[in-house]
């Protein structure tokens, strides 16, 4: 029987990882220990700031909503209200792009809301 080393098994696994921290600083890109604790961390803050920016993006399509329904005397659950009643299914981020370039298409919006 013959000895298997399995150096450059691992060798090629290390380079693989150090190739994905090339952006990191100090030992978390020189060193395998270092790297590989900052590599699952920032994997980690992904995954969880992916499901975090749904969020935030969808308070900010409300905030821009409730800006221009206040504008215009009316309130965002009003403006929801309205719309849901006249079974009128815009998301928020359409509903936001319109106010924001479409200011005319938004008012006629409101006052189907209105009615």
């Amino acid at each position: 029987m013959t000895r298997i080393k399995r150096g450059v098994v691992a060798h090629r696994a290390h380079k693989r990882l150090l190739k994905t921290t090339k952006g990191y600083k100090g030992l978390r890109k020189k060193t395998f220990k270092q790297a590989k604790t900052a590599w699952m961390k920032a994997g980690t803050n992904a995954y969880r700031n992916r499901k975090e920016k749904k969020r935030d993006f969808r308070a900010l399509w409300i905030t821009r909503l409730s800006a221009v329904c206040r504008e215009n005397g009316f309130s965002y659950s009003r403006f929801i209200e309205g719309l849901t009643k006249k079974a009128i299914l815009l998301d928020r981020k359409v509903m936001a792009d319109l106010a924001v370039t479409e200011p005319e298409a938004f008012q006629k919006l409101l006052e189907i809301a209105r009615s």
